[in-house]
This record gives C-alpha cells, structure tokens and sequence, in this order.
C-alpha cells in the first residue's frame, strides 16, 4: 500500500512537472493561443475572442470587397475569384473556431487535451506527450507560414502594383497601408485557426500511439489476459471518445474541401476564364492551406504501422507454444525469436482467444462509424490531388 502510494504521488509530481500551469510546455501552449486571439478562460477573454473572430472572420473580408470595387483596373487587380476565396477560408475558420469554442466549453483545455489523465501514464508518455505538445506549435507556422508568405507578397505587390487604379479614402498610402495589413491579418488568423484544430487532432492521436507502444510492452512481461483487456479497453474508449469529438469536424471539413475544389475547378474550366496566377493565385494559395488541413487529419488518424507491429506481437504471442524448437545457427538470430514474449504463463486457448479478440476489433479513429484507415485516406486523395494538379496547371503551369 506504501508503495502503490508512492507511485501515485510520484506520477502527480510528474504532470506537475510537464503540465501545470508554471510548466513550460503548458505556458507556450497558453500564449499560443494568446497571440491567435483564442484563449477563452474567463468571459473577458471569450469576449474579446469572438470580437476579433467576427472581425477578421467577416467584417475584414466584406469591407475589403465592397470597399476595393474596382470596375475600371486592368485584368491582373480585376479579382474575379476574390469572394470565392474569402467564403472558403472563413467557412473553414468559422467551423474551426465554433469547435474550438464547444469543446473549452464542454471540456476546458486540459480535460480535452487528457491532461486529467496522465497521472497514471509512464514517464515516458508524459515526456513524449510534452514534447509533441511543444512541436505541434511548431507544425502550425510549418504547414501555415509559406502560404501566409505567399499571401504577404501577393497583397504587397496588388496593392502596391495598383495604387494607381484601386480606390482610397483619405490619404492614399495610409488607406493602402491600412487595408493591405487588414487583409494580411485576416488572412493568417483564418488559416491559423484551422490549422490550429488539424494540429490538436494530430497531438491527441499521437498521445494513443504514445500509449500504444506502452501497451505493445505488456507482451514482453509475465502479463494476464485480463490486463491486456483492460489496456485494449482503455485505448478503444480513449479513441472512441476522439472520434466523438471531432467527427463533426472530419466530415464537413472532407465535404467542405472536396465542393471547394470541384467549385474551383469548374470556375477555372468555364468558358471564357481567363486563368492567371495574378487572378487565380489565391485560390491556388487557398486550396494548398485546405489540403494541408486535410492531410494533417487523415495521416494522424490512418497512422497504424505501429499497430500493424502491435499485430505481429500478437501474432508471435499466438504460436509460440506451437513452435518448432530445433533449428539451425541462422534461426537464433531470427528477430522473431529474440522477442521475449512469456506466453508459457497463458494457455494456447486463452492466447489464441485473444487473437481473434484483437482481430476483430481494432481500435481506430472512426467518422460515425467508418473506419478511417489507409485504404479510405488514398480513396480521398485519389479525388483531390489529381483536382488540385489540375487547378495548379491552369494557374500557374505546373501539373
């Protein structure tokens, strides 16, 4: 009892470690949503989160397209695709930000994150956890600053290009230099926000593939059934629990980015479109920062190679005891061999039950329902790459 004790406190010293509110992963993780304008811990901030969401989200977008109406401009600052590409990125934000703030609502942070239920993880988890958790930060400016770059120069260069031709109010400079910023800003909160998502469900995933591997140790040690059950029991809820919470998410996040590329493809291919990278370089850009979304969310959700190894011990595990024991000096150096699996403490009954236990019921990230494995990610991205090569072809000549 002592020394269950011991353990228990020693695993709370360890959150507290990583996860407290004074731990480094846990602040960083805090000003990041600070600086994107997200942390909705108390009613003021909440408050002034849905203020700049409104604003950057709708009222920046509307005022720049009335406001820059620019009938006269020649073809390259004529922006036909301009309000296409502004639905389809506050569509998306807004999906984003109402599920950001249903689920600090319903959850709060650390329960969403299960931070509440580390305590009984390894160190090692904790660890591991602590650093996807500082990376995932890291994987936002990855998949959204090139575009954001992008987006800059594009805006820099319209507005500078065209000063000329484009309205002002006021002094001519400082309306430009106002509106382009307003536009930039838009632009990246938007797309920041609903990376932001796509990199949370990334690093709760990782936190079951994490455990996974703890879990692939018990059959390296004197290990029961009724412990493997409860550890597969364990890992089935946890991600049963995130699919519930983002299959909302998933699915219109699959539909909304397939209508937007069909959308876009038949704009581009309608008669009399006159395609350009100066006219349809946004879209472009915007059809690169929705697929990335996308991608994140598929390959953390089909990334099972390590319960494909998980199988193989299970397998081992099964046939053990069937074995033929006599061999040649190469079998001795055969991995499958070296793996010090005690499956002399179960039955071959019991080891082949839990098996066909495990076969039949995988655990996995599922979409009401369905499965997301490796055979519905390359069935998706069969549909979309070969839409967006064609869009890149037509705008900037690459396919």
């Amino acid at each position: 009892m002592e020394g269950e004790t011991k353990t228990f406190l020693s695993n709370i010293k360890v959150v507290s470690r990583y996860f407290t509110h004074d731990g480094i992963e846990w602040r960083s993780f805090r000003s990041c949503l600070r600086r994107v304008c997200l942390d909705q811990s108390n009613s003021w901030r909440a408050g002034l989160s849905w203020s700049i969401f409104f604003i950057l989200t709708f009222v920046v977008p509307i005022l720049s397209h009335f406001l820059l109406l620019c009938p006269t401009c020649d073809e390259n600052h004529s922006r036909p695709y301009h309000v296409v590409v502004q639905s389809y990125i506050s569509v998306f934000a807004t999906l984003s930000f109402v599920s950001l703030s249903r689920w600090h609502r319903k959850f709060g942070l650390r329960r969403f994150l299960f931070l509440d239920k580390l305590c009984d993880a390894s160190d090692k988890v904790q660890r591991g956890y602590a650093e996807q958790l500082q990376r995932s930060m890291k994987l936002i400016l990855l998949f959204g600053l090139p575009c954001s770059v992008a987006e800059c120069v594009y805006k820099v260069w319209w507005y500078v290009s065209g000063a000329n031709e484009i309205p002002y109010y006021g002094n001519k400079y400082l309306s430009i230099t106002i509106l382009c910023t307003l536009e930039i800003c838009s632009w990246v909160y938007r797309t920041s926000v609903f990376f932001l998502v796509c990199v949370l469900f990334q690093l709760l995933c990782h936190l079951q593939m994490l455990k996974l591997e703890e879990f692939a140790q018990v059959f390296h040690k004197e290990t029961e059934v009724r412990s493997i059950l409860v550890e597969h029991l364990i890992s089935r809820r946890n991600l049963r629990i995130i699919s519930h919470r983002f299959r909302v998410f998933i699915l219109l996040s699959l539909i909304f980015v397939t209508a937007s590329q069909l959308n876009s493809l038949l704009m581009t291919l309608r008669t009399g479109a006159n395609v350009n990278i100066f006219k349809a370089g946004e879209l472009t850009l915007c059809s690169i920062n929705l697929l990335a979304g996308l991608y994140i969310i598929l390959r953390s959700a089909t990334k099972k190679h390590r319960r494909y190894s998980l199988m193989q011990l299970m397998f081992f595990f099964a046939n053990w005891g069937s074995e033929d024991e006599e061999g040649d000096g190469d079998d001795e150096l055969d991995n499958t061999k070296m793996v010090p699996i005690y499956a002399h403490t179960i039955s071959s009954q019991k080891r082949q039950a839990l098996v066909t236990y495990m076969e039949h019921n995988r655990a996995g990230v599922t979409v009401f329902g369905f499965m997301l494995d490796r055979t519905s990610l390359r069935s998706i991205f069969a549909i979309e790459l070969p839409i967006f090569l064609w869009l890149l072809n037509k705008t900037i000549g690459i396919s």
